[in-house]
């Protein structure tokens, strides 16, 4: 059976717990001050399915028991983009986008920042131009984090590349699939 996003609607809420539990139970949990910034907000502007995925991926955070899995660190957490004096644009590189757009959720390791926009859509904003880049992205927060998960049980050596992979062929997501940067080809 090919795997489409439509089958990961409700992941956060069904099946993170789970896989958080199975691949990463051995690592240290998440931990973010109280004062980290509020998801309220964006919660209200979002599609329903996608708020729904943000506070329940939010409710986790916070609890301090969600093993660490995708770089969330109070600076990559909620991270305030215009107190820290950074740029926000859109993947044409003109509009600019404000804190209001955006909600980040953790780094992937290089400085950049994945995001929750307002469509539901996830991105990566890289920290040298600003940019949410367009071929980054996730449909949604349910798919990204089916595809963080798995590619983080890859890269430590509890899960094979090869049971994965025909998954994120199927699912066609531009963050998994672009040459260099997507998630696929930096799995190893």
């Amino acid at each position: 059976m090919t795997l489409t996003p439509n089958d990961l609607i409700g992941y956060v809420e069904r099946d993170l717990d789970a896989d958080l539990a199975r691949w990463f139970s051995d690592r240290s949990h998440v931990i973010v001050p109280v004062e980290t910034r509020p998801v309220a907000p964006m919660l209200d502007r979002l599609p329903p399915v996608a708020a729904t995925a943000l506070a329940a991926f939010d409710r986790r955070v916070r609890s301090g028991h969600m093993p660490q899995f995708l770089d969330v660190y109070d600076w990559s957490y909620g991270f305030d983009f215009a107190a820290n004096d950074c740029g926000i644009l859109d993947a044409d590189s003109q509009t600019a986008l404000t804190d209001d757009d955006v909600y980040s959720i953790g780094a992937d390791g290089g400085g950049n920042l994945y995001v929750v926009l307002t469509d539901g859509q996830v991105g990566l904003w890289f920290h040298e131009e600003d940019v949410v880049e367009g071929d980054t992205r996730f449909d949604n927060l349910d798919v990204f984090l089916w595809s963080a998960v798995r590619y983080q049980a890859v890269r430590a050596g509890v899960l094979e590349r090869a049971e994965v992979e025909a998954d994120f062929l199927s699912l066609g997501q531009d963050g998994a699939l672009r040459p260099d940067v997507g998630l696929l080809s930096s799995m190893k």
